[in-house]
């Protein structure tokens, strides 16, 4: 598969391709170009060269170009949703879903962009502005670069390039090295649908170098990045240099807090919403299970057996629920973090086992406050651990003791409690009996501290990727 740029399929200028492996076989699925730093170069100057024309386009113009790539997903969403399969290793049903995703938010995100009406201020807000009008209008940032991390590639095209584009801006997806099959497919997806030729570009390779050069390089106005803490912290000081504006949202280490009240059949089905869809690999995934000692072995015995229900096998297969992780590398990190934990005190209930890039559901209970998964170690992949506490307060405590600060949840039948705790909580997001693992597209989603900041949805991302002008009509009352 090849890269495009200016509107057209390319190769690296060296020639230069890598593999993309299907991680639960360990087969090739395609090759991609592995981009050159005059790739990034060439691409930069496309994007600014075709951003003033797509600008150009007339809104309403814009959102039918949006339509008519709705109309091309729908006829390829079969491959599409192969495709993605294949190269991340989620489960089809999975990969289906995230596609039929698609159409929903860039139909929300093109009906906010036709409603995005500009302001007047009246000059007799003001003494001494009486005879002044003042008319406030958005207007597009100029080339926004999406850093789309794996977990969810096409979710988070729809959270960047959609708003990104609808605001006129040009864009340049910069997706993960280990799965960027789908978002090539998509981009070139644009482009036949009638977006200007260089307003919608694709770079492959790794983020070391081809990311680093494009969030480095001046021609860059706006970053949206999803992706680590420490890689958006050096995407911040990359930007810093030219003055780029930042969105970031990293890393997350959510806590599920089972209060002594709470609705323990719930729990455990919202547990296996939360933790295991996507084989856990969710930034905003419930990590933590923060559970009341006086519940803590009925959410427990529960939990194992609940667990035990869920199919593990290919990815391929539509009754498979849970299949591997993104690399063996990953599969091995997370049973790095198991063993570190049980080091620190935790005690293995379930699972604990590694094979190849598949990792067993693990529960892990008895984990004391002072583990380093009970603060900043997030685990990415299907493992529950267990932080028991004893009253509401404690819980609150554990939570925010965190570095991160993504979103939380907490379940009781005492909705005046569950406000309560989730009005303490230090995070983005708080979901009152329901897992941490809730995302709408209409909603502002972001995160506190460590977690990042900015925030995505229909109702906010045009907030990132647009630039705010006020014309002064002097001498002018209206």
């Amino acid at each position: 598969m090849k890269m495009i740029i200016g509107g057209r399929p390319c190769d690296a200028k060296d020639g230069a391709k890598v593999e993309v492996l299907n991680p639960a076989d360990g087969k090739r699925v395609d090759t991609v170009p592995v981009a050159t730093e005059a790739d990034v170069k060439r691409a930069v100057a496309a994007a600014r060269r075709a951003q003033p024309k797509w600008a150009a386009v007339p809104v309403y113009k814009r959102a039918e170009i949006m339509m008519k790539f709705v109309e091309l997903v729908e006829r390829d969403k079969a491959k599409l949703a192969r495709t993605l399969s294949r190269e991340t290793g989620k489960p089809i049903t999975e990969a289906i879903a995230e596609i039929a995703n698609i159409p929903v938010a860039f139909k929300g995100f093109s009906e906010r962009a036709k409603h995005l009406y500009g302001e007047i201020i009246p000059g007799a807000q003001e003494p001494g502005q009486e005879p002044n009008t003042l008319l406030v209008k958005r207007e597009p940032a100029g080339v926004v670069l999406a850093i789309i991390p794996f977990n969810f590639p096409c979710d988070l095209f729809d959270q960047k390039v959609a708003p990104a584009l609808l605001a006129g801006n040009s864009v340049i997806v910069k997706p993960s090295t280990d799965n960027p099959l789908t978002l090539c497919m998509l981009t070139a997806l644009l482009c036949e649908a009638g977006v200007t030729p260089g307003a919608a570009s694709v770079l492959t390779g790794p983020g070391s170098t081809v990311g680093n050069w494009l969030s480095t390089n001046p021609g860059i106005d706006v970053i949206t990045m999803t992706g680590s803490t420490e890689v958006g912290i050096q995407t911040a000081r990359n930007a810093a240099d030219h003055l780029a504006r930042v969105t970031l949202e990293l890393g997350g280490n959510d806590a599920f807090i089972v209060c002594d009240d709470a609705d323990i059949d719930l729990a455990v089905e919202e547990m296996i919403w939360g933790r295991f869809y996507n084989a856990g690999q969710v930034c905003c995934a419930s990590k933590r299970f923060l559970v009341d000692k006086k519940v803590k072995k009925e959410f427990e015995d529960k939990a194992v057996k609940r667990i035990k229900k869920i199919k593990v096998g290919d990815p391929s297969k539509k009754e498979t629920q849970l299949a591997c992780l993104i690399s063996e590398a990953a599969a091995k990190k997370v049973e790095e973090q198991v063993n570190l934990t049980v080091e620190q005190g935790g005690k293995i209930l379930l699972g604990g086992t590694r094979r190849k890039a598949f990792y067993k559901p693990t529960v892990i209970t008895d984990i004391p406050a002072s583990a380093d998964v009970a603060k900043d170690m997030e685990i990415f992949g299907p493992v529950v651990s267990i932080i028991p506490f004893d009253g509401v307060d404690e819980a609150v405590e554990i939570a925010n003791a965190s570095i991160f600060g993504l979103c939380g949840c907490v379940f009781s039948r005492d909705q005046k409690k569950a406000f309560d705790v989730a009005a303490r909580l230090e995070c983005g997001g708080a979901v009152i009996n329901g897992a941490s693992f809730f995302r709408s597209f209409e909603m502002p989603f972001g995160g506190y501290k460590f977690s990042g900041y900015g925030n995505e949805g229909v109702s906010s991302t045009f907030d990132e990727v647009t630039r705010t002008k006020t014309v002064v009509l002097k001498g002018i009352t209206l």
